[in-house]
């Protein structure tokens, strides 16, 4: 195995799929991921791209307006001086970094630093606090934390014996100064090698239903796993990517970090207290941007605005984190010109299944699997393989480079997740004669009313249908008669009251749209709760079902 081995394993990989960008066909049946046995990203890929580059590999915006560029060149130089400066600070191979920095600079240079040092990243979003972070330090089993200056006091009452390290002119003198890595040497020398197996990143999972769980991946899993996740995206070499996603979630390192490089893109940030559509459709314009991937809770917020004040639509729209519904989809076809290609995948995985480039969308699908992932339906009831509904699975018996190591420190959860040569997603799906595979819903959030099976995300794209709908979550209510009947949780639009009125609007349309075993029969007005990184807490939902709490309006007393 001759030394860039590795380097030119993943380049034939990835050049195969810019290749068949739009023949999803050809793709599927002839990819194959590459397993080399020694890979590190930061070292073997980007250095090796960052070779002479001046072409941007960062552009951040910021709220007033001011830009700052680095080209892969300086972040290659920069990354050097990062990684030889943390291990003068102690930082050694197998370390874990906690970072809870914001979409700045440093943050991506601290990355590609830790990756060359082969140190384990534990990222964390700036809006933990100090429970969390206790939390996170605790079984992250952290040596090492690099936070944000603003940040430094959320720590001052999470015990132990970590390094403490801040990003910011000011920082406290208890902290080290982040800053002074620009005066390291950037001529940075690996003291071993990097398998590809090694640990590379420790995600903490959002805790929808239970306290999160600690993801394990790879030197390959997620650098060389986002293969597919660049392929669905439609990305070319020298295209501008925007991605709306905070720092400290997977979904960050997806499409602000691995795919957006692994095809040699720009990574586009634009920094914002407060949404603002409008503004971020002028940074877009005024930024070149040519793919663009948002979360379901942006785009529904973006088609509240004049979409057509977007005088260069992108390239390619995706949407990801939770199923789009497909009259969002419409709208933004109608005012683009784009249709938004719906994928799935989780925190850990890269990309299961999309819709993918070149390839007719079906409303209402989330795609097909994507190239490298081979995806089996498992009937929750009989636990065998089913052709139209089931527990999504991925085949490991073909395991994907994308799927995580397993939950760090829990055997038995890692063992249940995994057995039987599947990793169970959790997640519900059906499939048509075609392959396509729709979304039903978490396993534990499809119910039953009057012995009818309930799928939520069926309900509320209904709701989303009618203007005066911004948000919704359906759950079970318990009831006399019908065991469950579905009740909504409402966030209205701008210009509509919670009241009888509106309460009564919505339960016409509902009449109107669903059969009359899903129509809604309850409905509470107000904001949902949701994790830090923005997923709707349904469990929470059920709870305050359970206990009868708020102000709910029921379709039969007002008929």
């Amino acid at each position: 195995m001759t030394e860039n081995s590795a380097t030119e394993q993943f380049l034939a990989a990835r050049d195969f799929l810019l290749e068949r960008r739009g023949d999803y066909d050809a793709a599927r049946a002839g990819f194959t991921w590459p397993r080399p046995e020694r890979f590190n990203w930061a070292l073997d890929w980007f250095d090796h791209i960052a070779t002479g580059n001046g072409a941007d590999a960062l552009r951040i915006v910021e709220e007033d307006g001011t830009s700052r560029g680095l080209s892969f060149a300086e972040l290659s130089v920069r990354s050097g001086s990062a990684a030889t400066w943390l291990r003068a600070q102690g930082v050694a191979a197998g370390d874990r970094i906690l970072v809870m920095l914001g979409n700045q600079r440093e943050l991506w240079e601290v990355m590609l630093g830790a990756m060359k040092l082969r140190a384990v990243v534990i990222p964390a979003t700036p809006l933990l606090g100090p429970a969390d972070l206790r939390d996170r330090i605790e079984r992250g089993h952290v040596r090492h934390v690099i936070a944000r200056a603003e940040d430094t006091a959320k720590f001052d009452d999470v015990p132990g014996g970590y390094t403490r390290i801040a990003a910011g002119p000011e920082v406290p003198t208890a902290w080290r100064r982040l800053e002074d890595m620009y005066d390291a040497d950037c001529n940075f020398s690996p003291d071993g090698e990097t398998l590809a197996t090694d640990t590379l990143m420790l995600y903490f999972t959002s805790g929808t239903t239970d306290r999160p769980k600690l993801v394990e991946h790879t030197h390959a899993s997620y650098p060389i796993g986002h293969l597919s996740t660049m392929y669905w995206l439609g990305l070319r070499p020298g295209d501008v990517h925007l991605n709306i996603a905070s720092p400290g979630w997977a979904k960050h390192a997806w499409s602000n970090l691995f795919a957006p490089w692994n095809a040699g893109a720009t990574v586009f940030v634009h920094n914002y207290t407060r949404f603002d559509a409008e503004r971020l459709m002028a940074e877009m314009d005024r930024g070149g941007v040519t793919t663009f991937c948002a979360p379901p809770t942006v785009w529904r917020m973006l088609i509240q605005s004049d979409l057509t004040k977007l005088r260069n639509p992108p390239r390619e729209a995706v949407a990801a984190g939770e199923p789009l519904n497909p009259e969002v989809i419409e709208k933004v076809r109608q005012a683009w010109g784009v249709t938004i290609r719906d994928g799935f995948g989780q925190t850990e995985t890269t990309l299961q299944a999309g819709n993918f480039p070149g390839v007719p969308v079906k409303p209402g699908s989330m795609g097909r699997p994507a190239p490298g992932y081979e995806i089996v339906l498992l009937d929750p009831v009989t636990g065998k393989e089913s052709p139209d509904e089931g527990e999504l699975c991925v085949d490991l018996r073909h395991r994907p480079a994308g799927v995580m190591t397993g939950y760090r420190d829990d055997p038995e959860r890692t063992a249940e997740a995994m057995a039987d040569g599947l990793y169970r997603t959790g997640d519900i799906a059906s499939r048509d004669a075609d392959g396509h595979l729709t979304y039903v819903g978490r396993s534990d959030d499809v119910f039953k009313a009057s012995d009818y099976k309930i799928s939520p995300f069926e309900l509320e794209s209904a709701l989303l249908e009618h203007e005066a709908v911004a948000e919704a979550a359906v759950v079970p209510a318990p009831d006399p008669l019908r065991l469950a009947v579905p009740k909504a949780y409402i966030t209205l639009a701008a210009g509509w009251e919670p009241g009888e009125e509106t309460a009564r609007a919505l339960f016409q349309h509902s009449r109107a749209v669903l059969s009359p075993y899903k129509r809604i029969r309850r409905i509470e007005f107000g904001e949902l709760p949701k994790t830090v990184s923005g997923k709707i807490r349904r469990v929470e939902l059920r709870e305050l079902t359970a206990a009868g709490s708020g102000k709910e309006y029921d379709e039969a007393e007002l008929s």
